[in-house]
């Protein structure tokens, strides 16, 4: 069960400041809890203590820092129903993801635990011509000072802890900023946080309005900005961010290409996990799916009868695959895309019907490539197929998007695996699964619209670190 109010976190602290916001139940639209909302001088406040906070995380000895991640592993796992159940509430995440994102929770803190006494520098031979005789270089990774975290409802507990591990990592403090629909699982880290020895400052973690979060983006004390959410929020905040590095991990619109030498029932088996768990609400879930002429009408076939035995409900239900969309506004979005599509001549194979923000599996076919169905991201259980015949033309296809975030490919070919790695244009490309797939020690981003920098422990404390260098002088 859920507390009935939970505070934020300034300074390592918990807060009861009020109960302003208002988080509800996705699926039942019941009040599940109230929750502290930050305020602008709040906002101050926490980025003064990460300052503050800045020379004693820099000085942290790397198994004191182990140990706060260890921790946080131990404690996730002892609370791994209570972290689940809180998802599947705020999230209206069927409780099978919500399980499994718990998993990639602990997963992400272990990986920024083993990670953290590898961040390496190098020595660097200097004595190039006769007036370097004598010099040698070394380097080193140093903590880029106080950063700025937002993360997206999609993923509230794994996302932020793709910003909040490696920061912990190499020594940063941070401010973070959920998302207002689903602040809980952030709180709850916060709260796990709030059990190490952490200098006093070295991390805030603060749900409040958009527009009172402006600090987080122009502040020039924050040296840092890491976003996780939607692309025209992303850029715009990039634009208003200063001299600060900005990290954005946004959306997609991934494609799926499925060859003729593929195992018709392994691609249906892994396309539909990939376009519909947890409602299609990733950024990487399966939208547009590509499939050669000699197996399409087979292909389509077993698809459409998958979708249609995907059980809908209440996500709390073991049974449940389909749960509610986040919103009944994004619902309706979606819906009317998806109409939008069926009334310029798209073909409607299943699914396509709304209830409140439940929305069906949805597959369609004929789908212009201009329609909002096909060209933006859809962030919800709908995916669309086509016919490709030439495997180079169907590159092509898929690169035709402003996005680029992952695509799967399945081909036994070895050939065509590397011509789609060399020519797509995606931040990844997973050969023989969906661009769904992801494990959290692998660098993970987009190009084009999809975004900036690469999300992963190793890459994130990369971008969280600044490289120093040292110039030594040996008197001849």
């Amino acid at each position: 069960m859920l507390n009935n109010h939970y505070p934020y976190y300034l300074a390592n602290e918990a807060v009861y400041a009020n109960r302003d916001l208002k988080v509800h139940d996705k699926f039942s639209g019941e009040l599940a809890c109230e929750v502290a909302q930050a305020d602008p001088a709040t906002l101050d406040k926490a980025i003064a203590a990460a300052c503050d906070a800045a020379e004693a995380m820099r000085k942290m000895p790397v198994f004191e820092k182990q140990a706060v991640l260890e921790h946080c592993v131990k404690r996730f796992r002892e609370r791994f129903d209570e972290l689940a159940y809180a998802l599947c509430v705020e999230a209206g995440k069927p409780i099978n993801d919500a399980k499994g994102e718990v998993t990639r929770l602990i997963d992400t803190f272990k990986i920024a635990a083993e990670e953290v006494s590898r961040l390496y520098g190098e020595t660097i031979p200097l004595d190039i011509s006769a007036r370097a005789k004598g010099y040698y270089g070394m380097t080193k990774r140093v903590p880029i000072g106080p950063c700025a975290f937002i993360s997206p409802f999609n993923f509230p507990l794994n996302l932020a802890a793709h910003k909040v591990a490696p920061a912990i990592a190499v020594g940063c403090p941070f401010v973070l900023k959920p998302a207002s629909l689903t602040p809980i699982g952030a709180i709850l880290i916060g709260e796990i946080l709030a059990e190490t020895n952490l200098p006093k400052g070295a991390f805030s973690i603060l749900p409040c309005r958009r527009d009172s979060a402006d600090l987080l983006t122009e502040d020039p004390r924050l040296k840092l900005l890491s976003f996780t959410g939607s692309p025209d929020v992303g850029w715009n905040l990039k634009a208003r961010a200063g001299k600060k590095p900005v990290i954005l991990e946004l959306g997609g619109n991934a494609a799926c290409v499925v060859d003729k030498d593929w195992d018709i029932d392994d691609a249906v088996k892994r396309i539909i996990i990939g376009a519909f768990y947890q409602s299609g609400q990733s950024c990487i879930s399966v939208q547009r799916i590509y499939a050669h002429a000699d197996i399409y009408e087979q292909l389509k076939s077993k698809l459409v009868a998958a979708a249609k035995q995907l059980k809908s409900g209440d996500p709390k239900n073991p049974d449940t695959f389909i749960g509610p969309m986040i919103s009944e506004g994004e619902a309706k979005r979606l819906h009317g895309w998806i109409n939008e599509a069926i009334e310029s001549g798209a073909t409607l194979l299943c699914g396509g019907q709304r209830q409140g923000n439940m929305l069906e599996a949805t597959l369609l076919e004929n789908v212009d490539s201009q329609q909002n169905a096909c060209a933006e991201e859809a962030f919800g259980p709908l995916a669309i197929l086509s016919k490709f015949t030439d495997f180079d033309q169907v590159l092509k296809d898929v690169n035709n998007s402003r996005f680029g975030l992952q695509a799967g490919i399945f081909t036994r070919d070895l050939y065509k695996a590397h011509k789609a790695w060399d020519e797509l244009e995606v931040g990844g490309v997973v050969i023989g699964d969906v661009p769904s797939w992801r494990v959290d020690h692998m660098p993970y981003g987009g190009v084009k619209d999809s975004g900036l920098g690469r999300e992963g422990i190793r890459w994130a404390m990369h971008d969280m670190t600044e490289l120093r260098l040292m110039v030594m002088r040996t008197p001849q």
